[in-house]
Protein backbone atom coordinates (compact mmCIF):
# COMPACT_ATOMS: atom_id res chain seq x y z
CA UNK A 1 0.00 0.00 0.00
CA UNK A 2 1.30 3.42 -0.95
CA UNK A 3 1.12 5.76 2.00
CA UNK A 4 -0.87 8.92 1.31
CA UNK A 5 -2.15 11.46 3.81
CA UNK A 6 -5.82 11.49 4.76
CA UNK A 7 -5.42 14.73 6.70
CA UNK A 8 -2.71 17.37 7.12
CA UNK A 9 -3.09 20.13 9.69
CA UNK A 10 -1.02 22.56 11.70
CA UNK A 11 -1.01 21.98 15.45
CA UNK A 12 -0.14 24.74 17.96
CA UNK A 13 1.48 26.84 15.18
CA UNK A 14 4.58 24.70 15.67
CA UNK A 15 3.94 21.24 14.19
CA UNK A 16 2.54 19.65 11.07
CA UNK A 17 0.31 16.69 11.92
CA UNK A 18 -0.19 14.08 9.18
CA UNK A 19 -2.75 11.26 9.37
CA UNK A 20 -1.90 8.58 6.81
CA UNK A 21 -4.22 6.22 4.95
CA UNK A 22 -2.88 3.27 6.99
CA UNK A 23 -4.19 5.00 10.16
CA UNK A 24 -0.73 5.98 11.44
CA UNK A 25 0.06 9.55 12.41
CA UNK A 26 3.20 11.71 12.39
CA UNK A 27 4.06 15.16 13.68
CA UNK A 28 6.93 17.18 12.27
CA UNK A 29 8.10 20.41 13.88
CA UNK A 30 7.67 23.34 11.48
CA UNK A 31 11.22 24.47 12.22
CA UNK A 32 12.60 21.07 11.17
CA UNK A 33 10.31 21.01 8.13
CA UNK A 34 11.58 24.41 6.95
CA UNK A 35 15.23 23.69 7.78
CA UNK A 36 14.95 20.52 5.67
CA UNK A 37 13.22 22.21 2.72
CA UNK A 38 14.25 20.13 -0.30
CA UNK A 39 14.34 22.93 -2.88
CA UNK A 40 17.47 23.97 -4.77
CA UNK A 41 17.45 27.38 -3.08
CA UNK A 42 17.81 25.69 0.31
CA UNK A 43 19.76 22.52 -0.45
CA UNK A 44 21.51 23.21 -3.75
CA UNK A 45 21.55 21.22 -6.96
CA UNK A 46 23.76 19.93 -9.75
CA UNK A 47 22.75 20.51 -13.36
CA UNK A 48 24.93 19.61 -16.33
CA UNK A 49 27.89 18.97 -14.03
CA UNK A 50 27.65 22.45 -12.52
CA UNK A 51 26.88 22.69 -8.83
CA UNK A 52 24.89 25.40 -7.15
CA UNK A 53 25.42 25.73 -3.42
CA UNK A 54 22.98 28.07 -1.74
CA UNK A 55 24.06 31.10 0.25
CA UNK A 56 23.28 31.25 3.93
CA UNK A 57 19.54 31.68 4.33
CA UNK A 58 18.06 34.84 5.77
CA UNK A 59 15.85 33.22 8.40
CA UNK A 60 13.48 35.26 10.55
CA UNK A 61 10.48 34.59 12.79
CA UNK A 62 8.16 34.25 9.77
CA UNK A 63 10.41 31.61 8.22
CA UNK A 64 8.92 28.94 10.47
CA UNK A 65 5.25 29.87 10.08
CA UNK A 66 3.09 28.38 7.33
CA UNK A 67 0.90 30.64 5.23
CA UNK A 68 -0.54 27.98 2.92
CA UNK A 69 -0.28 24.32 1.94
CA UNK A 70 -1.27 23.07 -1.51
CA UNK A 71 -1.34 19.54 -2.84
CA UNK A 72 0.90 18.88 -5.84
CA UNK A 73 -0.58 16.14 -8.01
CA UNK A 74 -1.16 13.00 -6.00
CA UNK A 75 2.34 12.77 -4.58
CA UNK A 76 3.33 15.85 -2.56
CA UNK A 77 2.56 19.18 -0.93
CA UNK A 78 4.00 22.62 -1.58
CA UNK A 79 4.28 24.87 1.46
CA UNK A 80 4.21 28.65 1.30
CA UNK A 81 5.94 30.02 4.37
CA UNK A 82 5.03 33.42 5.82
CA UNK A 83 8.39 34.85 4.71
CA UNK A 84 7.34 34.16 1.10
CA UNK A 85 9.48 31.06 0.47
CA UNK A 86 7.47 28.49 -1.52
CA UNK A 87 9.72 26.46 -3.81
CA UNK A 88 9.99 23.28 -1.73
CA UNK A 89 7.98 20.26 -2.85
CA UNK A 90 7.58 17.75 -0.01
CA UNK A 91 6.70 14.31 -1.42
CA UNK A 92 4.77 11.84 0.73
CA UNK A 93 7.94 9.74 0.92
CA UNK A 94 10.07 12.72 1.99
CA UNK A 95 7.54 13.67 4.70
CA UNK A 96 7.72 10.11 6.05
CA UNK A 97 11.52 10.30 6.02
CA UNK A 98 11.47 13.62 7.87
CA UNK A 99 9.07 12.26 10.48
CA UNK A 100 11.39 9.32 11.13
CA UNK A 101 14.58 11.40 11.06
CA UNK A 102 13.52 14.34 13.22
CA UNK A 103 13.85 12.39 16.48
CA UNK A 104 17.37 11.31 15.46
CA UNK A 105 18.37 14.90 14.65
CA UNK A 106 19.26 13.92 11.08
CA UNK A 107 19.91 16.73 8.63
CA UNK A 108 19.50 16.18 4.92
CA UNK A 109 22.49 17.83 3.32
CA UNK A 110 23.19 17.28 -0.30
CA UNK A 111 26.96 17.30 0.10
CA UNK A 112 27.21 14.55 -2.53
CA UNK A 113 26.60 17.12 -5.24
CA UNK A 114 29.32 17.13 -7.89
Amino acid sequence: MIMKPKQIKIVDKSKLNIKWNNDTENQIALKYLRDECPCATCKGETVLLKTYRPAVKNINENSYLIKNIEQVGGYAIQITWKDGHNTGIYSWEYLQTLAADEDKGTTHNYEKLL
